[in-house]
Order: structure tokens, then sequence, then C-alpha cells
């Protein structure tokens, strides 16, 4: 049992020990993936100080302007990922194809998809803004990685979670056995066990929406959003919170309870589908929201069941408190 206090390493080491099969990779993996948060913690922490606010001057292949503090955490945590010898592979948000691992370096059997810094065009007015992962392993024959070693649903993640830059920097990860939170301590360089077990609230007040679209969006869609916010006898009172950093949306509403929603916006020819991307946003988060009680659909499908058609595909992404998500399947299910 998980003891609030304990490291993030002990905490890894714990899981191993319940697995008797375990050979240490994924742990090497993760402690990788933790030393990189650091660095890029402690970027974030001084980044009006150095030369790493504003843009990149590059386009990424999403179409948005590429930010210098995403280019940073890229890169940090490519580095620090392809030296332990235990990813075959990486995804970024920010790159257009698979990245591959330098023949200098020995492969492993997991791929890393990750979003280097969701919310980077915040960072300027010092908003939440965070790191989100996903880790597969390669089902494939051979050693060279395809397409389709990459395109898997959300179900076969082995682990999922982010790290959030703001007041303190936390860690919320799992790997199936439950959604758990640590706490970033600078002075002894560690995150520590903070939040053991995290169950999100059946249902919360809060819904968290973009309303300056609410003109793309299709009719139910609109419904739902006016249902939601119009108050009525034996409904709770609800809070529209909106940050536009969705690791700050969604870890404030794991934990209070409520709704985050980017829908699909139909009339709006440069996002048809959606913002967010299906499998370095969308997936590892569903995957956490599950094992907190939550949960997560596209407004008709769970999103952990989504068969992905391409690395960059975007969804439609409602997220949050069970019978909040229940709502809006009532409401977008024709």
């Amino acid at each position: 049992m998980p003891q609030r206090g304990m490291t993030v390493t002990e905490h890894i080491i714990l899981g191993m020990r319940a697995h008797p099969e375990a050979t240490g990779a994924f742990a090497q993996l993760l402690s990788a993936l933790v030393t990189a948060a650091k660095i890029i913690s402690s970027e974030v922490n001084r980044a009006g100080l150095t030369d790493i606010l504003g843009s990149a001057g590059v386009i990424n292949v999403q179409g948005e302007e590429v930010q210098k503090m995403d280019e940073f955490a890229e890169k940090t945590i490519i580095r620090h990922l392809v030296r332990t010898g235990q990813v075959c592979a990486m995804v970024s948000e920010e790159t257009a194809d698979i990245i591959p691992i330098p023949d200098r370096y020995p492969k492993g059997k997991y791929i890393l998809v990750f979003d280097p810094l969701d919310g980077s065009s915040n960072i300027d007015v010092n908003v939440s803004i965070g790191t989100i992962f996903s880790i597969l392993k390669k089902e494939g024959p051979g050693n060279d990685v395809t397409i389709q070693d990459v395109l898997q649903p959300g179900r076969k993640q082995v682990a999922a979670g982010y790290f959030i830059y703001g007041s303190s920097t936390m860690m919320v990860y799992t790997t199936g056995e439950g959604a758990h939170g640590f706490t970033y301590m600078p002075e002894a360089g560690e995150f520590f066990l903070s939040h053991p077990d995290i169950r999100t609230p059946e249902e919360g007040k809060i819904y968290s929406v973009n309303e300056g679209y609410y003109n793309y969006w299709e009719d139910n869609m609109k419904e739902l959003v006016d249902y939601i916010k119009t108050p009525e006898p034996g409904r709770r009172t609800p809070s529209d919170r909106y940050i536009g950093s969705l690791v700050a949306d969604f870890h404030r509403n794991l934990f209070k309870g409520g709704l985050f929603m980017y829908p699909s916006n139909l009339r709006d020819p440069k996002m048809p589908t959606g913002k967010l991307r299906l499998m370095c946003e969308c997936n590892p988060l569903a995957f956490v929201v599950e094992q907190a009680g939550g949960r997560a659909t596209d407004g008709k499908r769970n999103i952990l069941d989504i068969e992905p058609q391409e690395i960059h595909q975007r969804v439609p992404f409602f997220i949050g408190s069970p019978r909040n998500v229940e709502i809006v399947e009532e409401f977008l299910k024709d």
C-alpha cells in the first residue's frame, strides 16, 4: 500500500515488487521522464529571467506557432529518454513523424507519446502549464517501429499521466492500478506522494468550455451547454471555469469534480473535429480519469476504445465526473 510521503522512485519500485516478472526497464523509463520534468519545471519557473519566452519562429505539424519553451521541453524529454535504452520510438505533439532512436543507442520495447508543454502559449502570463505523456508497448515483430506499432487504442497504454507546472509542480500518473499524485519539493529534488489513490467526485458543478466557439457548434452541443448553465431545482448551481490550458483545467476538475469539454466545431474549417489530439492528450488523461473513477468520451464512444487512424488525429473531448459525462452522452448520442 503506497504511503503518503514516499518518493515517486519508491512508488515505482513498490509497483515492480507486485510484478515479479518486471525487469526494471519500465522503472528506468519513468525515472528518466521524471528527471526531464524536473529540468523543465526549473526552466519554467525562471522563464521570465531567461531568453526562453515567446515564439521559436517555426510552425508545428498542427499549424501552430511553436513556443521556445515547447522546443526546450521536447528536446529535454527526447535527450533523457533516448539514453535509457528502453524506448524504441517516440511521438511528440510538436513533430510530424515518429521520432526514431539514433543507432548509437540501444532500443527497448516501449513507445513514448507526449505533449512536451501543453498550454505553453500561456506561459508569458503565469498560467499553469504541463507535460502530458502516454507509454505504449511495441507489439509488432522485429526492431523497426512502424506506424501500426504506434497506432494503438488508449486501452493498451501501459502507463500515462502528466506533470503540471503551477504554484507547485505535481506529477499525476497511473499504471492501471489507481491514479496517484506526487508534489515536487525542489529543496530535496524529489517528487513525494501527496495524493494517493485519487478519486474524482461522482458529480461536480464546474464546467470548462470555450464558449467563444458557441456559434460554431452543432445544435445539440449548444443545447447541452445551455442546459448545464441553467440552474434548476435539485441541481447544483453551475460554475464556469475555463483556463484555456488543458492540463490546468483537467487537474482542477479531477480533484473538485466537473466537466471539461472541447467539442467538434463543424462550422469552423480549421477545427471541424475539435482541437485536441487523441494520442498525446486525450488518451493519457482518459486513462488517468478512469483510474480515478471518472469518464472520458468523444460524445459517442469511450475515448480509450477509439482506434487511432493517424498519430496526430484530433477528436472531440469530454472528460470529468461520471454523472456529468452521462449528461453529455444523453445530449450528443444522436
